[in-house]
């Protein structure tokens, strides 16, 4: 079995590959609150809801995928002509990773699926959509794009939500074209006739939909292996890849041979969108030439990091390295991430009701009152991020001689500390972006500063948070070490 730096080789190979994506576009709408009290009107909790967060679902979501793990897209779907189609048209168009074919359909509602999370819990999912086939002129346009497009694209995805766009004709056209372009297709299938995805690489069932589609059990491994091996005789199909859920995977193919992955997580906040990260990252490691297990090993990897956060979730390339170099997939994460990466676990944290808090600086010369600052942070909040000048940023702000350590080690100093959570690096001369992005529950900086000279004090304090002024370590600081052993330096013996 391939090990897992080799596994990290192949990630590698997924930057830049192209996928074509055809299916149900979604707009996942997330309104986020605290319950307080029950309705005097009935029994039933009161949100107060707090803030709202919109984005791309379904195969939207398998694109999103796609562009975390670095690949390229091509995205052909059909959106209503409404104001939830042109929000799913501005966020698609929010990368220049997505080339999108969207066509727009006069009277068709685009898919709206909105959550209330309450904490980390859900209270209620709405839906507003089409369940429908579109119309002969969308089918007409989708086909003709598809099959087209196919042979510009190393591997294909078809994500099927049951909404509509992936019509039998399409399907199998797509499909075909593919196989006369010799380039892999995956298909997340959706009912029990699978065999309109005759001639698939590799489709990619729950076991549920497994179970459903053969009515056969589908309990331990070998159960799982027969029903496969059913499905694949009676559809056509050249593999089969079972998600399991805690159980982790099972890939069976035409030779006949099953691995079984192992899950690879062992915390599960949320499932949703799991299965898009999987059929993203088979789709991607197979266009990219990675043979099909271990482009399921990936995903499996892969899988394991998002369910570990909060809502429909992605995971980067980066996660997915670390993953694969540390095997820490208690968190899913390393304590230090991008600014982007970051946002993720912070997500997380406050959905679990953890006050977040933040505090930066260059830390170079790491020193007692260092300690005692970031303590006194630690102290105030559940979890802590530590914003870290770069190196940079460290000399437009001390001067052309510092930073004495590079940012790699000021991190690494930073992160063996328990009162640090997660180390952010910043290029900017402050952080006040990185403030905006995170919302911190309290700001910590050190007493030396007043209130108003804080970066970012006001705007913490708009929403309601609260800003801290930590005492001083008297006798402690970098400049000041500095200084001594240029002196020491200078002085004769």
């Amino acid at each position: 079995m391939t090990d897992r730096s080799e596994l990290a080789a192949h990630l590698q190979a997924l930057n830049g590959v192209n996928v074509l994506c055809i299916g149900d576009v979604m707009l996942d709408r997330y309104i986020y609150g605290e319950v307080e009290r029950i309705s005097p009107e009935g029994p039933i909790p009161v949100l107060r809801i707090e803030r709202e967060e919109a984005m791309l679902g379904g195969a939207g979501n398998v694109v999103r995928n796609l562009v975390a793990l670095g690949a390229r897209v091509t995205f052909i779907t059909v959106v209503g002509d409404d104001e939830a189609g042109r929000e799913v048209t501005a966020l698609i168009g929010d990368s220049e990773a997505v080339e999108p074919y969207l066509v727009v359909e006069k009277g068709r509602q685009t898919t709206i699926k909105t959550r209330y999370i309450a904490t980390s819990q859900q209270l209620l999912r709405t839906d507003r959509e089409t369940v429908a086939p579109i119309a002969a002129t969308s089918r007409n346009k989708t086909i003709r794009l598809g099959v087209e497009i196919v042979a510009d694209n190393a591997a294909v995805v078809l994500s099927d939500y049951g909404k509509g766009v992936l019509a039998p004709d399409l399907v199998a056209k797509v499909i075909a074209a593919a196989r006369n372009a010799n380039k892999p297709v995956v298909v997340d299938p959706k009912g029990l006739d699978y065999g309109r995805y005759r001639g698939a690489s590799v489709v990619t069932p729950n076991r549920r939909e497994l179970a459903e589609t053969t009515r056969m059990a589908a309990g331990d491994d070998d159960q799982v292996v027969a029903a496969a091996r059913r499905l694949m005789e009676g559809a056509g199909l050249a593999a089969v890849l079972v998600t399991r859920g805690v159980e982790g995977m099972t890939l069976v193919t035409e030779a006949g041979a099953a691995d079984h992955f192992p899950a690879e997580t062992h915390e599960v906040f949320d499932v949703s969108g799991a299965g898009d990260t999987v059929n993203a990252t088979l789709a991607a490691a197979l266009g990219a030439g990675v043979p099909l297990p271990e482009a399921a090993r990936l995903a499996n990897v892969a899988a394991g990091i998002v369910v570990g956060k909060v809502g429909t979730a992605v995971a980067h390339a980066e996660e997915v390295l670390t993953a694969l170099h540390t095997q820490d997939l208690l968190t899913g994460e390393a304590k230090i991430a991008a600014p982007a990466r970051a946002l993720d676990r912070v997500n997380q944290w406050r959905h679990q009701g953890l006050k977040i808090g933040f505090t930066n600086g260059c830390f170079d010369l790491f020193h007692p009152g260092h300690v005692s600052l970031l303590a006194q942070a630690r102290a105030a909040c559940d979890r802590l991020v530590v914003g870290l000048n770069s190196d940079a940023s460290t000399t437009r702000l001390k001067g052309p001689d510092r930073p004495i350590q590079n940012e790699a080690a000021r991190a690494a100093v930073l992160v063996s500390l328990a009162t640090v959570d997660l180390v952010v690096i910043f290029n900017e001369d402050t952080p006040i972006r990185l403030i905006e992005a995170i919302r911190p529950d309290v700001l910590v900086k050190g007493a030396d500063y007043t209130i108003d000279q804080v970066v970012g004090a006001e705007f913490v304090e708009s929403y309601g948070g609260s800003v801290l002024l930590a005492e001083i370590s008297r006798g402690h600081s970098t400049t000041e070490t500095i200084t001594k052993l240029a002196k020491r330096k200078a002085a004769p013996d």
